[in-house]
């Protein structure tokens, strides 16, 4: 099946350059979030059936879609097709702009928050607290909720920016990121079950953080935080952001109270597990040995570059090995780039004549760039010289998508409308 890489044909000179994209591409179309929706949620009579999950609606007035992140916008078409005349409304906030028929379509910022996430928040909590008990909510929780769900108290949504910022510039992980966040909003960890409540729900969560913990997906609207406010104190004294931003950062508690969680069903819909399990059976299939090596890649990006590149040299002939996760880029300089690019690069030294290695985002846009990622094998090594560029130049300034726009080795995908964290590809093709 092909048609998610833009530049598929440009690119796909080689078998094994063929073999790595082919590999993707069924990644990405594994993740397709209409697609999973319309082949695994159904409303039958008064039955919503998700998988093997049944859940009885029959006794509901009225029925109600509200998604937040990068998946949520095609999540809610999906969702008013499957429900049809039982769907009553809803509101879908998104970073991509579109309009469906009955829900209310919001587009936002990321990946630092605006005013327009603090006004669309606004009205999902407004939604969510008119609700009743005769009242049923499917939540859309996915990758980009965290910013899009910005409802500050204390502070502004600029100010949240800036703490951000400095975040990512420092190297903080998800986890962390993700605790504080939960902590300077009024609509992360559990606020949206809080306002849904005494409402009963389902939430189908798309996971992009490794290990797929459903707390720190979107930090968890709609899961009971087990995170604490000195927890988050913590990560403000540990990156010294008080100082750094010149600002007062004072952490909110998160509710608690079990009664909010009781009527709310958190499911793992998707994840980068459905993406590997995909390029598995696509590798397998193209006559490689597959291995899923890890879902939780972590690490600085250029160094997991470097490891993966190593370790792959020494492989047996026809292997493949893959990988999910989401590393990190210390910003040392202002180039342009994301993790996936930085990871290839990195990666570029240790290429072989016989080992290609890929990394790509599967929202489509690495550090919200043009391009998705980039790969590497010896024909890039060999245009870096014949162009005589210096790759560890491009590496020290985080310009990784300046040196792969002049070698042609990025990989372009456009909106994917999927968000399952970053996935690698490292192959031994003979």
């Amino acid at each position: 099946m092909r048609g998610k890489i833009k530049n598929f044909d440009a690119i796909a000179v080689t078998p094994a350059r063929k073999a790595a994209l082919e590999i993707v591409e069924a990644g990405l179309f594994a993740i397709d979030t209409e697609q999973a929706i319309q082949s695994r949620v159904s409303l039958k009579d008064d039955t919503l059936k998700i998988d093997d999950r049944s859940f009885d609606v029959g006794n509901f007035d009225r029925i109600f879609v509200v998604g937040v992140g990068k998946c949520s916008l095609e999540a809610g078409r999906a969702l008013e097709n499957v429900l049809g005349d039982r769907l009553s409304g809803g509101i879908v906030l998104d970073v991509h702009r579109g309009v469906l028929k009955k829900i209310k379509a919001y587009s936002g910022t990321h990946p630092f928050p605006t005013e327009a996430n603090v006004d669309a928040t606004s009205d999902i909590i407004r939604l969510l607290s008119s609700l009743t008990e005769k009242d049923f909510v499917t939540f859309v929780i996915s990758g980009g909720g965290s910013t899009l769900l910005c409802q500050p108290q204390n502070m502004v949504c600029a100010e949240e920016a800036e703490i951000l910022k400095v975040l990512f510039e420092k190297g903080a992980t998800i986890e962390e990121i993700n605790t504080l966040r939960k902590h300077l909003s009024l609509a992360r960890g559990g606020r949206l079950a809080e306002y849904a409540y005494p409402a009963s729900s389902v939430a189908l969560i798309f996971s992009d953080v490794p290990g797929d913990n459903l707390g720190f997906i979107a930090s968890g609207p709609t899961v009971k935080d087990a995170t604490t406010v000195d927890e988050a104190k913590t990560i403000v004294a540990k990156y010294d952001l008080e100082k750094s931003t010149g600002l007062k950062i004072e952490p909110l508690k998160t509710p608690k109270e079990d009664k909010y969680f009781e009527k709310v069903k958190n499911i793992l819909f998707i994840s980068n597990a459905t993406a590997l399990g995909a390029m598995k059976e696509k590798a397998d299939t193209l006559g490689f040995k597959a291995e899923v090596v890890t879902a939780t890649l972590s690490g600085e990006a250029r160094d997991v570059g470097r490891k993966i590149a190593g370790d792959t040299a020494g492989l047996p002939p026809k292997t493949a090995r893959l990988y999910g996760g989401e590393t990190t880029v210390t910003v040392r300089k202002s180039g342009r780039g994301g993790r996936n690019q930085e990871l290839v690069l990195g990666a570029l030294g240790g290429i072989s004549e016989k080992t290609l290695v890929l990394s790509f985002d599967s929202d489509g846009h690495d550090n919200q760039g043009r391009y998705a990622g980039a790969f590497c094998d010896i024909m890039t090594k060999e245009k870096t010289e014949g162009l005589g560029l210096e790759a560890g130049e491009f590496l020290e300034n985080n310009d990784s998508a300046a040196f792969f726009e002049k070698v042609g080795d990025y990989i372009e995908t456009g909106d994917t409308g999927s968000n399952v964290s970053d996935l690698v590809i490292a192959l031994r093709y003979e």
